[in-house]
């Protein structure tokens, strides 16, 4: 069986050079936002054919994740969920389906709460909505946390981001060098 081919690029979105991935086609388009410290083919590559059997499926990569290079500057969900509507307005696409895993999910949550425009539908996949949602003891590994000998960080040879607690309602984002 032949693997299904898709397109990918970077769009310039100011600063942020973001890497995307377009696979099928028609239908209400389906973005598809990964977890924290993840990429595409890390949270979606086992279900990405399904999904797009039907329909058109915009997979991301966030800053300072996969191949999209950290620029530098703190991120927040409010500014990935910018980063993202951005995107979707370079690729011309007025409204889609937005799917978030983990930290996607809070990214998705952003995107409806500051651009509801472009949200046809939302999906969120193990995210919290407030960090009392979380189990106890979740948080407290994250302030030394590193992805240096990670095996699949190695075997992409990619530089990652990692998010750290930066607040009660909010995390930054900083890239670990690749």
């Amino acid at each position: 069986m032949n693997k299904p081919s898709f397109d990918s690029g970077y769009a310039q979105l100011g600063a942020l050079k973001m890497y995307y991935e377009i696979h099928g086609k028609g239908g209400m388009p389906l973005v598809l936002l990964h977890g924290g410290g993840s990429t595409i083919k890390i949270s979606f590559g086992r279900v990405l054919d399904s999904l797009a059997a039907d329909r058109q499926v915009i997979a991301v990569e966030l800053q300072a994740h996969g191949h999209t290079r950290d620029i530098g500057k703190p991120t927040s969900f409010k500014q990935d969920a910018d980063d993202v509507a951005a995107l979707l307005k370079y690729l011309n696409i007025l409204k889609a389906d937005i799917l978030g895993f983990s930290n996607g999910g809070q990214t998705g949550m952003q995107i409806a709460i500051s651009h509801p425009e472009i949200v046809n539908k939302l999906i969120i996949m193990g995210a919290f909505y407030q960090r009392e949602g979380a189990f106890a003891g979740f948080f407290n590994g994250f302030a030394k946390a590193t992805l240096n000998g990670d095996p699949w960080r190695l075997s992409w040879g990619i530089g990652v981001g990692r998010r750290e607690n930066a607040g009660d309602n909010d995390w930054t984002c900083k890239g670990v060098p690749g």
